[in-house]
């Protein structure tokens, strides 16, 4: 849902696994310019499945966490990425991080990590006030997905009144 409205990437599937988890394949819109604003829409739409279950569930399932290409995972290096590598820092923009190094300053170093928590949160905010304006859709493609287990695209454009075009 999050991907379809902010413009970002193209769903082509939605499903649920047996085990319960979702996921979404996405293709990106490939004309859009990856600036910082389109750098924390990404984001925003990678956390929006954690932050549905939030506004559904009262609570995030383990789902989002775990291993390294996890949503949580793929969003705080974006983050982490703003901050370090793409130039979108407010300190110290023009200063380059390796990538090999990045993750481990996180550990080392508290104020980097209270800016890529701040740019995670921010995301967060961001997907919570879009779920919260379309929460009825949510609910209607959640019970959908529910039903059938995978869904494409155009179902969800569909069901989001969202057409190519």
């Amino acid at each position: 849902m999050a991907f379809t409205l902010t413009g970002i990437a193209e769903v082509a599937t939605a499903t649920i696994g047996i085990d319960g988890i979702g996921q979404v394949a996405s293709r990106q819109n490939s004309h859009l310019q990856q600036t910082e604003a389109w750098l924390q829409h990404f984001i925003l739409c990678m956390l929006a499945g954690r932050t549905a279950e939030l506004l559904v569930f009262g609570e995030p399932v383990a789902g989002a966490g775990g291993g390294d290409d996890s949503d949580l995972a793929r969003s705080t290096n974006h983050a982490l990425a703003a901050e370090t590598r793409l130039g979108f820092s407010k300190h110290q923009p023009l200063v380059y991080h390796s990538e090999s190094g990045s993750v481990s300053e996180l550990n080392l170093d508290r104020h980097l990590t209270e800016r890529v928590n701040a740019r995670l949160l921010s995301a967060e905010h961001g997907a919570r006030d879009m779920l919260e304006a379309r929460r009825d859709d949510l609910l209607a493609i959640a019970t959908r997905l529910n039903e059938v287990r995978v869904m494409t695209g155009d179902d969800v454009r569909q069901m989001l009144a969202i057409h190519d075009g």
